[in-house]
């Protein structure tokens, strides 16, 4: 029997689910989901982190255990945090060793509050990849101009890095750039190439909400016909980028050596337009060497319908790049938009970290 998840794997797409929490890990949920859904990995983030711990079922014990030994509101979250990647990680060790560990992936980020801080976030990255200590965990590191840096010396630690919040292709390409030159610090320190993962996190939805917002202000038909097609066309044009800048001798050389590709990731796949299918950022991302985490909404939804027709990316280019024509000349400023939207994704994740923490800070208290 195939599925539509399991069409979408054998075309060349790892399928990681977009949510973690407590009761997943001990309900056998994720055990599940990898069964019958062909799930290869995990993400997360601080809004993850912050409905589940809300939601405090399956935390209450940790949290008395933490409350009694005075923890700070901070070191319970990196306790909690820390330990339900880690359960995950050994969950997916089978599926990390036999794919040589490209997939079978537990990613946990970095404090946003660190988003700005280059010191700070490879310090912080650090301390997770220690804390977690586990062969499979990435550590994902926001694309900010602070962040390049980081994702830069993190790498050449020999720490597996998740690029996250890329929006722009510019943005990609630096983040391309950061990560070779990783690897080749890495190299001269003598770290294993092939034992050095990334994966590079291209947020989709979000554009066409952004983009979407644009054009209905500037009202006009020409503006209106281009309504929800910039987050694929953009993520279309990264694959592009990823293909060209991984075939440049610098890549192929290092390569050569052990190391490996850093794979396109597609992000913020959940579809927020109720006009629009709601396995559009699924279906319409397929390629070879690709990564779609999902929330769960949308892994059942592609599961139950969706129409997996192979490649629906690499044949897309000229297309695309038309659409971004076609968007300067009725007046939407794209490198706004993806400032914009780097600017709202910190934000954001700062939000949800600052709820984090009242709602540890809760109850911790409650329970002293």
């Amino acid at each position: 029997m195939t599925s539509p998840t399991a069409d979408l794997s054998g075309a060349g797409v790892s399928i990681w689910l977009d949510d973690l929490s407590r009761s997943r890990i001990t309900s056998g949920n994720l055990r599940e989901l990898i069964e019958n859904r062909n799930v290869v990995g995990v993400t997360t983030n601080p809004t993850i982190f912050q409905g589940a711990i809300s939601a405090h079922v399956g935390y209450e014990e940790s949290l008395a255990a933490q409350a009694a030994d005075g923890a700070s509101v901070d070191d319970a979250i990196f306790a909690l945090t820390t330990t339900d990647v880690r359960d995950a990680c050994e969950i997916f060790r089978p599926i990390y060793d036999a794919t040589s560990g490209v997939d079978g992936r537990v990613s946990i980020e970095v404090s946003p509050v660190v988003a700005h801080d280059t010191e700070g976030t490879v310090e912080q990255a650090k301390q997770l990849h220690a804390a977690v200590d586990r062969e499979n965990v990435l550590i994902k590191i926001p694309a900010t101009k602070a962040g390049l840096p980081a994702i830069t010396e993190t790498i050449a630690a020999g720490i597996s890095v998740n690029v996250t919040l890329i929006f722009s292709l510019e943005r990609y390409a630096e983040v391309i750039e950061a990560y070779l030159a990783g690897l080749e610090k890495a190299r001269e320190a003598g770290h294993d190439l092939s034992r050095i993962h990334s994966v590079a996190s291209f947020f989709v939805s979000r554009v066409d909400s952004e983009v979407d917002e644009r054009l209905a202000a500037i009202g006009t038909d020409e503006a209106l016909a281009l309504k929800s097609k910039a987050g694929l066309a953009n993520a279309r044009l990264a694959y592009e980028l990823f293909e060209q800048k991984f075939d440049e001798k610098r890549a192929t050389d290092l390569i050569a050596a052990g190391a490996n590709v850093q794979r396109p990731l597609w992000a913020s796949t959940g579809v927020k337009d109720p006009e629009l299918p709601d396995t559009l950022y699924v279906t319409e991302l397929v390629a070879a060497g690709t990564v779609n985490t999902m929330p769960e909404k949308t892994l059942e939804a592609t599961f139950d319908h969706g129409v997996i027709t192979g490649d629906t990316i690499t044949g897309g280019y000229a297309d695309a790049h038309r659409l971004f024509d076609e968007l300067a000349a009725v007046g939407v400023d794209f490198a706004d938009v993806t400032e914009s939207l780097e600017n709202e994704g910190v934000s954001k994740f700062i939000a949800s970290w600052e709820d984090l923490q009242e709602t540890v800070r809760a109850a911790l208290e409650s329970k002293q």
